[in-house]
């Protein structure tokens, strides 16, 4: 990874699809007109268009901005596409996205509890 989104104070999944032919301007008055968020926060705000083996990223680094676009070649992401939402994201999420996987993970098993078998 170019930038390690995981370390970043917030990191945002814009959920829905967005039109990934915007440029940094276009995406940034997304984020400030439709979610209200500040895109000089320190922050990395991901988008995804109606193609799901592709996203762009949006960050600011307090000297300019930052546009970045992720293709896979094989395999497709599971993007949340409630119009009107915007999730923030854990770092582990973060990771997962950028590993290919389901930013919702199913719940891992839980370690045994000692003195339940006797």
């Amino acid at each position: 990874m170019l930038v390690d989104f995981s370390q970043m104070k917030n990191c945002y999944l814009v959920c829905g699809y967005t039109d990934l032919r915007k440029g940094i301007d276009g995406l940034a008055s997304v984020i400030t007109s439709q979610f209200q968020l500040d895109i000089l926060d320190e922050s990395v705000f991901l988008f995804c268009g109606r193609r799901t083996d592709r996203f762009k990223a949006l960050w600011f680094d307090g000297e300019g901005f930052y546009l970045l676009y992720k293709r896979y070649d094989q395999g497709k992401l599971t993007w949340p596409r409630s119009q009107t939402d915007v999730e923030k994201l854990t770092p582990k999420q973060i990771e997962w996205l950028f590993d290919g996987f389901s930013i919702y993970q199913k719940q891992k098993i839980q370690p045994a509890k000692l003195g339940v078998l006797t």
